[in-house]
């Protein structure tokens, strides 16, 4: 399947743009809205910002899953600590499969973009476990 660049370069644009109100609604940061938005739609760039966002929720989820940990009783930790594991392989499995080898640019966009969204949540649903 060919898709010209300009095919290419809206679908992408369209795709940015839907993720505009998704940001807002699990706390994705200021930088990484301006970063998404001098990317000019350059794959590369896109990439950088996602990458560099993903790192900052990430230490969100941490942060949230440590603070949760020292509230919860004992049974309620091991819990927790399960359900984050398996999270964790749900997430790698499932983010993987969208980086088709055949997907072209656009794949790789949208595993980055599956790993950053699927961490932004899960650490905004762990920070809404603190008593």
């Amino acid at each position: 399947m060919v898709i010209s660049k300009r095919t290419f370069v809206v679908g992408l644009t369209l795709y940015c743009l839907s993720r505009i109100a998704f940001a807002d609604d699990v706390g994705l940061s200021k930088p990484f809205s301006a970063c998404m938005d001098h990317s000019g739609g350059v794959t590369a760039e896109m990439l950088d910002c996602i990458g560099a966002e993903t790192k900052r929720q990430d230490a969100r989820l941490n942060r949230a899953y440590k603070e949760a940990m020292l509230q919860l009783p004992l049974a309620r930790k091991n819990q927790l600590r399960d359900a984050q594991r398996a999270w964790i392989k749900y997430r790698d499995a499932n983010c993987d499969f969208y980086a088709d080898p055949d997907g072209g640019t656009l794949a790789t966009v949208s595993s980055s973009d599956c790993f950053l969204s699927a961490t932004a949540s899960r650490a905004k649903e762990i920070e809404g476990f603190k008593e």
